[in-house]
């Protein structure tokens, strides 16, 4: 079954959520903005098709390095 990933981003911290494709919440967790602890959030949820990211302008640099 794919999932899907949403992120709210913050200055400090993000929630991190993941959903199947019946809407179901499987994951949810609040993380530090540690690339490495969100990418293992991810690796646990296997079968993610899809990532939106809600952040304000600037708080997304640190995602794309």
């Amino acid at each position: 079954m794919n999932k899907f990933s949403g992120i709210d981003l913050h200055s400090n911290n993000s929630v991190v959520v993941v959903s199947d494709e019946a809407d179901r919440m499987v994951y949810q967790r609040r993380l530090p903005n540690d690339p490495v602890q969100i990418r293992a959030a991810w690796r646990a949820s296997r079968e993610l098709v899809g990532v939106v990211i809600e952040a304000t302008f600037n708080w997304y640099c640190w995602w794309m390095s």
